[in-house]
């Protein structure tokens, strides 16, 4: 959460939402930050700031997830895992690791770019959370990655290579470094982020799992090991389950911090600065208070900003989304059109897969807050066929959404439908199709095709739907916004937050199916925060 210039205390969460397995560097006197991406598109946000508690989301550095064909499709939890941001030699480097693919490596003069296209450093399943390191005093490059289990049957260790300088290669086949079978207790190790510190080279990584796990810290005067570890940071007697995986930042008047993620349900992983410092009984790093994470606590020593955050509100000046929003797949041209004025105007695009929003590629998303809300946005129905609709989506294992659909006699109707988890439903068939939306609310009128459509989001991500036709004659006209269907409770993805989207859609056939005009994207953020 932001903090007022003149407050001397941070609150944290300093990032509310779904920043996943944060990276942080510092570069003269600025911060930067990236996090995973996982299957949306831009992916690899790039995140900047002067205090660590202020934020603003500045670019992208990856346009494209490949091979493109791959991500034509949704693959909500395949994609950008963890990546690692660093800076060497004047540039910018981020590694990261597709369990499907292997090691990727983008790099760039400047944050804002241009970066480079994907390179693959090392072909392989399950090869996750990669990091490098240039030593300084050497000269050489190190890497060390994880595993998934999932694609690999391996986990629970950490992998080691010398790599080329140039970060294009690596020079060897490896050598396990830590492996966590051989730790009493230790399980799911993971998220590696690689140092060099006071003659030794540290591992900062996390284990125990993303809802229950710790933070853990090991060190060895050689690369290859071997390693002694330590608990550095764990939940202890706070709310703040889970603390793990992030980047270690030193900051130019010399203080030392850690930004690290907790998973919170349907809003995903939301991020904590932690005070840390070097030292602590033996040299190990003393993280937070006393290695439980604090709620609040001190500024770091930087000159005071003004609050910022990411953007969320949008009027889509000449049709363009803001930074804030991402593709739930590589996009195509013709799904939003360029041009003078405000608004987003989408083509409803025809598909077969217009029964489940979670198989269309074209849904326009953002990062649903980690703290009550209300979302609103103003949608019109233009030209079109019977079955082309467009409507504001809250998305996620489940999902539910309301807006406008053109009818069989060529009027426009409010509609509200939901889809239940498909991890309580049956399996996907050979076709693809994991079930079929119901209706939430029985359709109703919306003379002009118009509607102003609101999700209140309250504690545990419950969202209440609700719709303004300006139609006095409907029932609870006159109030303002009417309610619509039962309320819904957001369901995260398995790594992914839920997701708050924008869809224009239509049945499949021929030729043009009509668009859909979004105006007035708002999200105004209530003062209690949600499950606190």
């Amino acid at each position: 959460m932001s903090a007022a210039p003149d407050d001397p205390f941070y609150r944290n969460p300093v990032l509310d939402a779904d920043w996943s397995d944060p990276d942080v560097i510092r570069v003269g006197d600025d911060f930067y930050l990236t996090a995973s991406s996982f299957g949306r598109v831009p992916g690899l946000p790039l995140l900047h700031s002067r205090d660590l508690v202020n934020w603003t989301l500045v670019g992208h550095a990856l346009g494209r997830l490949e091979p493109e064909g791959e991500f034509a499709v949704p693959r909500h939890d395949c994609g950008v895992w963890a990546p690692s941001l660093r800076h060497h030699d004047g540039r910018f480097w981020i590694f990261w690791g597709d369990p499907d693919q292997g090691i990727f490596q983008v790099n760039a003069p400047e944050i804002r770019g241009p970066w480079t296209r994907p390179h693959l450093v090392k072909a392989g399943k399950g090869l996750i959370d990669p990091c490098p390191l240039w030593d300084d005093e050497t000269g050489e490059a190190y890497l060390v990655h994880a595993w998934a289990k999932s694609r690999s049957g391996v986990k629970n260790r950490l992998t080691g290579h010398r790599m080329h300088p140039h970060g294009t290669e690596l020079l060897d086949e490896g050598k396990v470094i830590v492996d966590g079978d051989r730790l009493p207790g230790w399980f799911t190790l993971e998220g590696p982020k690689l140092y060099r510190h006071d003659g030794w080279f540290w591992i900062l990584a996390p284990a125990g799992g993303v809802e229950t796990g710790w933070q853990g810290a090991f060190r060895s005067r050689s690369f290859f090991g071997p390693y002694e570890e330590k608990v550095v940071l764990e939940q202890k007697d706070t709310d703040v389950n889970g603390p793990h995986q992030g980047g270690w930042v030193r900051t130019s008047s010399g203080e030392d911090w850690f930004l690290h993620f907790q998973q919170r349900g349907a809003y995903g992983r939301v991020v904590h600065l932690q005070p840390m410092r070097w030292g602590g009984g033996g040299g190990w790093p003393v993280i937070g208070d006393d290695g439980a994470p604090v709620a609040e606590h001190r500024r770091p020593d930087l000159p005071p900003q003004k609050p910022a955050a990411p953007a969320t509100d949008d009027d889509f000046p000449g049709g363009r989304p803001g930074r804030q929003w991402q593709w739930t797949a590589n996009p195509r041209d013709g799904w939003a059109t360029h041009h003078s004025a405000d608004g987003l105007r989408l083509t409803c695009v025809r598909t077969a897969d217009a029964h489940d929003l979670r198989l269309l590629p074209n849904v326009l998303t953002q990062r649903l807050p980690g703290t009550p809300c209300t979302v609103e946005v103003d949608l019109r129905l233009d030209d079109g066929e019977p079955g082309a609709r467009a409507g504001l989506v809250v998305l996620g294992d489940a999902y539910s959404w309301i807006g406008l659909e053109r009818g069989p006699d060529g009027a426009v109707r409010l509609v509200h439908r939901f889809a239940e988890s498909v991890a309580m439903g049956p399996p996907p068939t050979s076709s693809g199709q994991w079930g079929r939306e119901r209706d939430a609310t029985p359709p109703r009128p919306a003379p002009g095709g118009r509607a102003r459509l609101r999700v209140d989001i309250g504690a545990g991500a419950r969202c209440r739907f609700s719709y303004d036709t300006g139609d006095d004659t409907r029932e609870g006209a006159g109030e303002g916004f009417c309610p619509s269907g039962q309320v819904f409770a957001a369901t995260p993805w398995r790594w992914v937050g839920a997701l708050l989207g924008l869809v224009a859609l239509a049945p499949t056939g021929q030729g043009h199916a009509g668009t859909a005009t979004f105006t007035q994207f708002r999200i105004r953020i209530q003062e209690k925060r949600a499950d606190r």
